[in-house]
């Protein structure tokens, strides 16, 4: 629900009580959230935990079910109502590259420009500044098919930007990029949203989530597992330090009488707030055998769901 403490016109969605079926396979159930305007919000989870559904919802995409006291407010429209209007004021990044291959950089900017009515001229100019703040100047002439996975992102990141939208929605906007290109697009996100641009990302990457957001949602089977702020909700619910056992060998279950453990099928992971009790217990294994750090998001998500986030 929304925060009481946020007057409507600061926020840029608004979704209570949503639900979505196909036929009977309960997508999203019961699921609520607001996002500030100017602030980053991100939907988290694993394949299949319906982030990709609520996305779809938010742009009029896919109908929500029709139930009493259900809403989605996208920029105060109903996207199951003003598809069209959230459009014009939004934009949007997919997950696969849907660049027009044949054509190059500025031909896909061009004609998505047309998409929206922005007169020549005016396109041209913005053109320009997109592809000069996502450093892609030099790649203006260049085809699709010519430029690395990571420069594609960008382009579509430029491409949700020619309407210049106050709300941008990206869905897993870094997958299968190396970490170097992920932070280049981090860093480009930052900057949009400390102009103001309100930013709505799904992810699996827990440290996408962690650097980027002020508050996210864990989704887990079409539910809403956890909400909050990433550093609130790991000082409010994890303990402060993990050894993570990563020789099966070692595993020992006598470990938890002491120590509260989680386990995925390649790991054993050991919890406490002493860090002193961890590092004593790694002294016995070889530097091989584990990582000792502070917890994280990864943790936090086994916490709540029960599973690694990349459990099959």
């Amino acid at each position: 629900m929304t925060d009481k403490n946020n007057s409507a016109d600061e926020i840029a969605v608004e979704v209570e009580y949503v639900f979505k079926h196909f036929n009977a396979f309960q997508a999203v159930s019961d699921l609520s959230f607001c996002v500030p305007k100017a602030t980053c919000f991100a939907l988290l989870g694993p394949n299949g935990a319906g982030k990709t559904t609520m996305m779809n919802m938010l742009i009029g995409r896919i109908l929500r079910d029709k139930i009493s006291h259900s809403k989605i407010s996208v920029l105060g429209y109903d996207p199951n109502k003003n598809e069209l209007e959230i459009k014009y004021n939004t934009g949007i990044v997919p997950q696969e590259n849907n660049l027009d291959v044949e054509l190059t950089v500025i031909e896909n900017l061009m004609v998505y420009s047309k998409f929206y009515g922005i007169p020549k001229k005016e396109a041209s100019k913005r053109i320009h500044e997109l592809l000069s703040f996502m450093e892609l100047s030099e790649k203006r002439s260049s085809l699709i098919k010519q430029i690395s996975g990571g420069m594609q992102r960008r382009l579509i990141i430029a491409r949700a930007l020619l309407n210049a939208p106050c709300l941008l929605i990206l869905d897993e906007p870094t997958t299968g990029l190396d970490p170097q290109v992920r932070q280049a697009i981090w860093d480009k996100l930052r900057i949009l949203k400390a102009s103001g641009v309100t930013i709505l990302l799904t992810t699996h990457y827990m440290d996408e989530a962690h650097q980027l957001c002020d508050n996210l949602l864990i989704m887990h089977q079409g539910k809403k597992i956890i909400e909050g702020n990433p550093h609130n909700l790991i000082r409010d619910h994890m303990e402060a330090y993990v050894l993570e056992i990563i020789n099966k060998q070692l595993f020992n279950d006598t470990y938890c009488n002491t120590l509260r453990c989680e386990r995925t099928a390649t790991r054993l992971m050991l919890y406490t707030n002493q860090f002193e009790d961890l590092q004593t217990l790694s002294k016995t294994f070889g530097a091989a055998d584990y990582v000792l750090r502070p917890t994280n998001l990864e943790d936090l998500f086994l916490k709540v769901t029960g599973r690694g986030l990349n459990d099959g």
